[in-house]
């Protein structure tokens, strides 16, 4: 790559101290950190303070879970699963603008390093097409000769590493904005989440015509299945408990996951509508339910999609035993699928590993918005007992 300008090639024309004055320069523009911008640091309390608030409800919701199956328990802890949903939309919020800070501070940085490059490969004279011997002639002595060659490759060498770091920049920029693409999308499912959670708790009113009575007849044929969800969710709890507790990332919908509040609604704890108008997701399973997240996860990941994983504390022994997984045992592995045995379990699809804690992505481990919602978390290994992987 040449260097040029339209004035003269001299390199004698500028004193040794203008060159190191511009090197300096150079190198205070090319040593711009790559990090997270300090002007979106400003939203940093405000995100650990609505995950706070989600662990609150969190709380919130196992207390109202341990309670009898009333109307007003029921009506109460959908009034805590809107709340914590508008909580997540609040954290989105604050998570998008932070991004979009991030975005222009980041614009700005390669603008900067643009701008500065230009003024110094002007300022410097250089130019590739100048001979050590036509650098010598121009030259006073060996020394200044000397000299002059070491400037010259100092500024390029640090032209050459201003060059990377904008180029690094431009791979941040475009991953800040995919991200920013991913919450807004989040942020839409969150609040279609919302306002379905609102026709729910409408709807549970005007079916019991705020009765008990009404709302005891209406749950009595679903009231084993509703005591197995929520046995299920408070071993969860216990299990996370007993192992460090977690550490949300993201929750409320996945935008690729065909099934979300408009298509398949939960009543309560239970899938409703879906493919076949009964709550399945048409590969055998609940719609918005751990399983069907991680037959979805996995055919996502190796392209083939798995209708016979039975129960979350089934599916990792089925994937070894009928389509000849890997079993990892508890050490786990990304790209692996996890189980916490049991009936009905659980199950959810591994992420990451950092040491002892593994990031999972999973549908329906409620943590205060209510069941069949999707949530990315940080738990301990420990959690589940068994990983398997293709």
């Amino acid at each position: 790559m040449k260097l040029r300008t339209t004035t003269p090639v001299s390199i004698s024309r500028i004193s040794k101290g203008i060159l190191l004055v511009a090197i300096s320069a150079l190198m205070v523009v090319g040593t711009i950190p790559i990090v997270k911008p300090a002007a979106a640091d400003q939203y940093d309390d405000k995100i650990a303070a609505l995950t706070a608030d989600m662990a609150q409800y969190q709380a919130q919701a196992d207390a109202l879970n341990a309670q009898a199956n009333t109307l007003a328990n029921a009506v109460a802890q959908l009034d805590n699963e809107r709340s914590a949903l508008q909580s997540q939309i609040d954290l989105n919020q604050a998570q998008s603008d932070k991004l979009v800070v991030s975005i222009a501070d980041t614009t700005k940085q390669i603008k900067d390093n643009q701008d500065a490059l230009g003024k110094t490969i002007a300022d410097l004279y250089i130019d590739d097409d100048t001979s050590p011997i036509e650098l010598l002639a121009s030259s006073t002595n060996i020394g200044d000769f000397l000299n002059k060659q070491e400037y010259r490759t100092s500024v390029k060498n640090q032209l050459n590493d201003t060059i990377v770091k904008v180029k690094a920049l431009k791979v941040q920029l475009d991953t800040q904005k995919s991200d920013l693409d991913k919450v807004l999308a989040q942020q839409k499912d969150a609040r279609d989440t919302l306002v379905a959670k609102q026709n729910e708790q409408q709807a549970l009113l005007n079916q019991t015509q705020s009765n008990e009575a009404n709302y005891q007849t209406m749950i009595q044929s679903n009231s084993a299945q509703i005591a197995a969800a929520k046995a299920t969710q408070a071993a969860l709890r216990a299990r996370s408990n007993a192992t460090g507790g977690y550490t949300l990332v993201d929750g409320g919908s996945l935008p690729d996951y065909p099934w979300n509040s408009s298509n398949c609604p939960m009543s309560g704890y239970m899938s409703t509508e879906g493919s076949d108008g009964n709550g399945g997701d048409g590969h055998g399973y609940g719609c918005r339910q751990c399983v069907s997240y991680v037959a979805y996860r996995v055919a996502k990941a190796t392209g083939v999609y798995y209708n016979d994983l039975g129960n979350g504390g089934q599916t990792a022994q089925n994937l070894v035993s009928k389509h000849g997984w890997t079993n990892l045992g508890s050490t786990p592995e990304a790209g692996s699928v996890a189980s916490l045995w049991g009936n009905p379990g659980h199950t959810a699809y591994v992420e990451a590993v950092d040491g002892g804690k593994i990031l999972v992505t999973q549908y329906n481990y409620d943590y205060g918005t209510g069941y069949g919602m999707y949530s990315e978390m940080w738990l301990s290994a420990n959690f589940f007992n068994q990983y398997v992987k293709p």
